[in-house]
């Protein structure tokens, strides 16, 4: 068969389209990064008509540089920043507020209250997430409540929420489609992981309208057709998967116990348990990894809120490098006998810890640390973070494997950081000859969905390694250096007491 499978990837900082060709190749990319919104302290927010513009706009750039029409596209998966949340109006199909972004805080407080109540285990139990202003649900709440006239519009069913995807999916098909899958519902707080559907529960709890909500379907599934006016032509919209998941699928981590970790804005490490959700005692999430023929395979999950973000501060906040490539070149050649710890907690710090009021640190500083050492630190604070997610995993989940860890994302560019994220973690880190594993996800559900590409096992078969990362140094340097980084947390968290 020939022809393509156009994959819309939208991010938290740019917006991308890529048409993949039968041997999952990428032939076309289209990007365009768009305007973050910071309006109070702890506040995120993207505007939801910037991220469907330049959605658009990359799908056109990409069948423009492949030179071909819409025709040619066999199917249409869609991947996409998860947990940031857009209402809008269904008669106009406009937007109500900005989007509200996964990294926002605004609802910490509310989230306080409701953990105080004793409400956390009832949502743990049916959505495996924790009660954290990082999920889709309390930000919902906010809008109708602080957003005028949304509450009473929304009981009355004039109001649809979805994440980036439903809106995304909504605007492509012209209006007539409003539905979700299962890997962006189980980001929510309030879907049942379990009984694969939205919890009444925790919908009065948060004072939530069913209404509101988008059906949810599996992550290769008939999500209706685009509208031939956007792009010239139909297509059929064949997949949705959460950017995390669609990962996952693209690294073709498919059995229990395979793992991969991408690094872009934040990092995000999920383990594939298999067809059982595994309840963590480490305070990781179980979500779902996807769903196939109405079947969930389930994971665990540890989320890190600022990866790539470190080195966004090193360029934008320090100025102390232009791009972010010249991070590994500074981090080699820093003094070997300075020991600079970053807690790069700028929005709070993630899994196993979940402190939302904490604040990043420095520790270790001397008149003898500079820019090279501070790059360092940086890209160290991903490696170790990565450690604490791989120990927590460990002890949540033990299927005596070895474990390898498969990488993707921006950061991995850096053979410097991929080398000593190894020699962090004690393990094996894989990095794929196609980078563009979260497109590639999206693009592969999409071809599984309309027989443009061939089932899993063959699939799987096809992944091939660029570079394995062996660790280098020994246990004892190894343990010591994590040691100095899990003290340095200890100092940052809001329950810290000296002693």
């Amino acid at each position: 068969m020939t022809g393509y499978i156009l994959a819309i990837d939208q991010g938290t900082t740019s917006s991308r389209a890529i048409l993949f060709d039968k041997d999952y190749r990428p032939v076309a990319i289209g990007q365009q990064e768009f305007k973050q919104h910071f309006p109070a302290s702890g506040w995120v927010e993207h505007d939801p008509e910037e991220i469907w513009s330049t959605t658009v706009a990359t799908a056109k750039e990409a069948l423009a540089k492949a030179e071909v029409t819409i025709s040619k596209v066999a199917g249409i998966g869609i991947t996409n920043q998860r947990e940031t949340t857009v209402v809008w109006d269904r008669e106009t199909g406009k937007p109500i507020h900005n989007a509200i972004v996964w990294q926002d805080r605004r609802t910490a407080d509310f989230c306080s209250k409701l953990k105080q109540e004793g409400l956390e285990p009832s949502f743990t139990e049916k959505t495996g997430l924790l009660l954290d202003p990082y999920f889709s649900g309390t930000k919902i709440a906010w809008l109708l409540d602080n957003v005028a006239g949304a509450r009473e519009a929304a009981e009355k069913g004039r109001l649809a929420f979805g994440t980036i995807d439903s809106f995304l999916l909504w605007r492509l098909t012209g209006g007539k489609v409003h539905a979700t899958d299962a890997t962006n519902a189980s980001r929510t707080l309030i879907y049942d992981i379990h009984q694969g559907k939205w919890s009444d529960e925790l919908l009065d709890i948060l004072n939530i309208p069913k209404s509101l909500l988008p059906d949810v379907r599996d992550c290769a599934a008939d999500f209706g057709m685009l509208d031939p006016d956007i792009l010239g032509g139909s297509a059929k919209i064949a997949a949705i998967a959460g950017d995390q998941q669609a990962a996952t699928v693209g690294q073709a981590c498919f059995k229990p116990g395979m793992m991969k970790s991408t690094y872009g804005t934040g990092c995000f490490a999920l383990l594939n348990t298999g067809e059982t959700p595994v309840k963590s005692n480490n305070k990781l999430l179980t979500t779902i990894a996807y769903q196939l023929n109405g079947k969930p395979t389930y994971a665990l999950e540890g989320s890190i809120f600022v990866a790539g973000a470190a080195v966004q501060w090193l360029r934008d906040g320090l100025g102390i490098i232009e791009n972010a490539s010249q991070s590994g070149e500074l981090a080699e050649h820093a003094d070997p006998g300075q020991q600079v710890i970053i807690v790069p907690a700028f929005v709070g710090i993630g899994a196993p810890y979940w402190d939302a009021d904490c604040r990043g640190a420095i520790f270790g500083l001397t008149r003898a640390a500079g820019p090279k050492e501070f790059a360092r630190a940086a890209l160290e604070s991903v490696c170790f973070q990565t450690r604490d997610l791989l120990t927590a995993m460990h002890d949540d989940f033990t299927d005596n494997h070895e474990t390898v860890l498969r990488v993707d994302g921006g950061m991995v560019a850096s053979e410097w950081t991929m080398q000593r994220l190894a020699d962090i973690l004690g393990a094996p880190v894989d990095r794929p000859a196609t980078t563009e594993t979260t497109a590639l996800g999206a693009a592969y559900l999409a071809g599984l969905q309309t027989g443009f590409y061939p089932p899993i096992d063959e699939f799987s078969d096809s992944w091939h390694r660029d570079k394995r990362f062996s660790p280098t140094i020994a246990p004892q340097e190894r343990d010591a250096a994590y040691a100095k980084w899990q003290d340095a947390v200890r100092r940052t968290l809001t329950s810290y007491s000296e002693k």
